[in-house]
């Protein structure tokens, strides 16, 4: 499933000097909370007495596209291979969440979120249930419980082999806004429909819980059993519908031209249009009438899931898989997805991605892989995914790559998606940025700042990554299901493992629990055992703890006072965290060196001093010069020889502000700005984000971010005089007296102007600082409304490369950085083009696209 979310700064902490650090809850030797027996081996494998039961279906379902609904029959054989006999059976009933007395609506917020419900259906209507067992059909005693059906069965089913068939009859309405994993988009063409949690599904029975009966409540996922699935789907002629598995009827359901296109893209490693845009309009080119029954077989399976439209466009390619194997990568989409820079690039990222994992981890399993444009953000299904029709560029493919990860985890590695959801979101958010990172030469790769995300991965509202998703507050889900538990596997790959190491250990995983279920400590066992270390110590803090991580470089000594014998380098641990020390050292001949210290050294307590061999000064060293740590206090990581640099007598703050201005185009150019609009491009996650900033005399402000994959802009922002009105996705939002005036703080076009007032003090700090290779002049100024905001000045350019700007709030301080670099001059006037902002640890990286000066905004651009 894919993540997006925006939120307004929040405030940041304030990190003290003083060690917290304790080696012995670290290095506790107590972790593991069971031995190996015969199911799971101590080493992570399965026993040799490991079992799990299945279950395979046959379905039969119509699609009524005038009432949006689904008529459905499913026999399900279910076969006990436990050691335990069953006397009663349980199901996912996973359409009743859309009712509106559903457990899932109880425990929505009242702001509603991506899992709530934005329309209600009657979920379920179950018409019958009956138990075929022992050549013998009966009626079933089933209840319903909100998302789950226990069926209790006269005769207990069997242990190690015994099975039955469970027949259900029901019917459901297709919720049009189905909790961002199903529902119905309406296009010029005609309505798309993602069908998926479209019958009664099989609870899991295990050897760790029993029947895992955890109900359905919107932000937890699946655990499902494994199968065989033989479905047929019956839609009006004129869709074109796709699903898991491969097409059965190919002749009973597509045209002579269809299918030799369809069989031209499986021999193609270009894309191959099957249906397009033409064909789409054309009532003609798919002559049937009435019904048609669409037949899909998939195996071995976790599920399955479909997609039907008449307004799809479709095309296909070749997937090469290891050992001379292929498949066929395909895409679905309306007129309205098309384009080169959009959906018509999908299959291309469908076929690359799969063939990439395929190589890297563990070959594809399924015939087709099928990727669907839809109302639906982001979702993923065996051997189909749902993905926004809004999606382009860098977004379609982070979505289409992430989705189609999934087919690894959790559909070939079938972990319990409704208590650990970072088992597939981690672990595919892994392996996501390791593909990025290769596909198309790094077309669409950006390296993670591990150091700027720090504060708010492991700010004071933070959550352990082993927590239910349920449990996990909305704002969090995407950092301890996704970001942290992704950027601590990096860390062990790169500095803890190594890439040897850590690819065997994570390739042996997935090919020992492929089509099984494991449980974090089989992950934790397996790495453990086939990377050859101990691993407790961080699989505790990383995946327990909210620790954080606070190295420092405390200073430096020489042998005997001789730079030639050597330096003495004394490290710190401030915070609970340890990982290893990296280190890039600069010698004052220029030379550079890099030193890695493992984790171990922190075994000795929160002080290390290492002696490092050198014959002459060392004049810098950095901990972490590549940003792949999460350090919430950056600012203890550098250490410098001492260089002093005093402001020139006679210059003062003042001096400071005015050459600023003056570099900016002069205070008449800067004044005479009536209005000002700004056009800006930032990346979350999978995708690229519009900032819209407009200014107008004496003090209108507006501000917009929208994305591709919303229906609605994420945040709007409007500021007029005393006036300050937010939304955030289409919320009002209640805003405090201080709340009001940093907004209204964002209504000033040129704060600069203002700092030469009386009421702002201004400091220049008596000595300048070395700002990245540039010598900088230190301004801080105090507002008359109580924020402070310091300043740093190139002492070359007399532009402003850097600020920090605190704000005393309700919750405490409140800091945001901001760092500007590439000035173009717009009118005149130089402004920034690149703006990198970090509040919280929340990196923002604002591409300018468009400045427009004094074009006539008018009242009706404020709104």
């Amino acid at each position: 499933m894919a993540v997006a979310g925006f939120f307004l700064p929040a405030g940041a902490q304030q990190m003290g000097t003083e060690s917290i650090y304790d080696q012995h809850e670290v290095w506790n030797p107590v972790f593991y909370t069971y031995n190996g027996n015969e199911f799971r081996s101590a080493t992570g494998a399965p026993g040799p007495k490991y079992w799990q039961n299945r279950a395979d279906y046959v379905i039969h379902a119509t699609l009524d596209t005038t009432n949006h609904t689904i008529t459905g029959d499913v026999v399900i054989t279910y076969r006990n291979n436990s050691p335990d006999a069953l006397p009663f059976l349980w199901l996912q009933l996973d359409q009743n969440i859309y009712r509106k007395d559903s457990r899932g609506e109880a425990t929505s917020p009242v702001t509603g979120g991506r899992f709530a419900n934005k329309s209600f259906t009657q979920g379920y209507e179950i018409k019958s249930v009956e138990i075929i067992q022992d050549g013998k059909t009966e009626k079933a005693d089933y209840l319903v419980n909100d998302t789950r059906m226990q069926i209790r069965l006269h005769t207990p089913l069997k242990a190690q082999g015994g099975s039955l068939q469970i027949h259900i009859r029901y019917a459901f309405e297709v919720p049009q806004y189905g909790t961002d994993r199903m529902g119905r988009l309406l296009t010029k063409n005609g309505w798309i429909y993602e069908i998926a949690q479209w019958y009664p599904r099989m609870e899991v029975y295990d050897d760790v819980l029993g029947w895992n009966t955890i109900p359905y409540l919107g932000a937890g996922e699946f655990y499902l059993e494994y199968g065989d699935f033989d479905y047929y789907i019956t839609a009006p002629a004129n869709m074109i519908v796709v699903g898991s598995g491969e097409l059965q009827n190919p002749t009973q359901v597509l045209t002579p031209t269809e299918i030799a296109r369809l069989n031209k893209a499986r021999n193609s490693d270009e894309t191959v249009m099957i249906h397009d845009s033409t064909d789409v309009i054309n009532p003609n080119f798919r002559p049937m009438k009435g019904n048609l029954t669409w037949h899909f077989k998939m195996f071995n399976a976790r599920d399955v899931s479909w997609a039907a439209s008449k307004a799809f466009m479709w095309d296909a390619a070749r997937i090469n898989l290891p050992n001379g194997k292929h498949a066929l990568a395909q895409s679905v989409y309306p007129v309205e997805s098309a384009g080169h820079d959009a959906w018509s690039r999908s299959t291309e990222f469908v076929k690359g991605c799969i063939e990439l994992y395929s190589q890297e981890w563990y070959p594809y399993t399924y015939p087709v892989a099928t990727n669907v444009a839809g109302i639906v953000n982001g979702m993923e299904y065996p051997g189909i995914v749902f993905c926004s029709y809004r999606s382009r560029g860098r977004g379609l493919w982070g979505v289409t790559n992430h989705e189609f990860g999934h087919n690894w985890f959790p559909m070939i590695v079938g972990s319990n998606e409704r208590k650990y959801p970072w088992m597939d979101e981690g672990f595919n958010t892994f392996i996501n940025d390791v593909d990025t990172k290769v596909f198309n030469h790094g077309e669409f790769y950006r390296k993670t700042d591990a150091e700027r995300e720090a504060q708010y991965m492991f700010g004071e509202n933070a959550e352990p990554i082993m927590t239910i998703p349920d449990v996990i507050q909305a704002n969090y889900l995407g950092v301890a299901a996704y970001s942290k538990p992704a950027m601590g596997l990096h860390i062990l790959r790169k500095y803890i493992l190594g890439p040897d190491r850590f690819d065997y250990g994570f390739r042996t995983y997935i090919r020992r629990w492929a089509f099984k279920h494991p449980t974090p400590w089989d992950f934790f066992h397996t790495m453990e055992n086939a990377g050859g270390e101990d691993l407790s110590w961080f699989f505790r803090e990383w995946f327990f703890t909210t620790w954080k991580l606070d190295q420092a470089v405390e200073g430096v000594k020489y042998v005997d006072d001789d730079t030639t014998k050597g330096a003495l380098i004394t490290l710190a641990n401030l915070q609970k965290m340890a990982l290893p020390v990296v280190m890039a050292i600069q010698l004052t001949d220029g030379s550079t060196d890099t030193v890695q210290l493992p984790a171990e050294i922190w075994q000795r307590g929160g002080e290390w001093t290492f002696k490092y061999d050198c014959n002459r000064r060392i004049a810098s060293i950095v901990i972490d010069p590549e940003h792949d740590f999460p350090d919430i206090n950056p600012d203890n990581n550098v250490w410098r020889m001492k260089e002093e640099k005093p402001v020139p007598p006679g210059v003062s703050a003042t001096d400071i502000i005015q050459k600023y201005i003056q570099a900016l185009g002069g205070a008449d150019k800067l004044n005479a700005v009536q209005d000002l609009s700004i056009t800006s491009v930032a990346s979350f996650g999978d995708e690229d984000v519009t900032f819209i900033n407009r200014y107008k005399k004496p003090h209108d402000y507006l501000m917009e971010v929208t994305a591709p994959s919303l229906q609605q802009p994420a945040v709007h922002i409007v500021v007029k005089g005393d006036s300050v009105r937010v939304q955030q996705m289409g919320n009002e939002m209640s805003l405090s007296p201080d709340r009001k005036k940093i907004f209204q703080r964002e209504a000033v076009m040129f704060p600069v102007l203002s700092y030469l007032k009386n009421d702002y003090q201004k400091t220049l700090a008596p000595q300048m600082e070395y700002l990245d290779s540039t010598w900088v002049y230190v301004v801080t100024i105090h507002t008359p409304d109580g924020q402070e905001i310091k300043n740093y000045y190139s002492a070359n350019s007399g532009l402003l490369l850097k600020s920090v700007t605190t704000t005393q709030g309700p919750m405490g301080s409140v800091s945001t950085e901001q760092i500007t670099t590439d000035y173009r001059p717009v009118n005149g006037i130089l402004f920034p083009f690149t703006i990198v902002s970090n509040s919280m640890g929340q990196d923002i990286k604002m591409q300018v696209k468009e400045i427009k000066v004094n074009s006539g905004l008018t009242d009706a651009d404020f709104k």
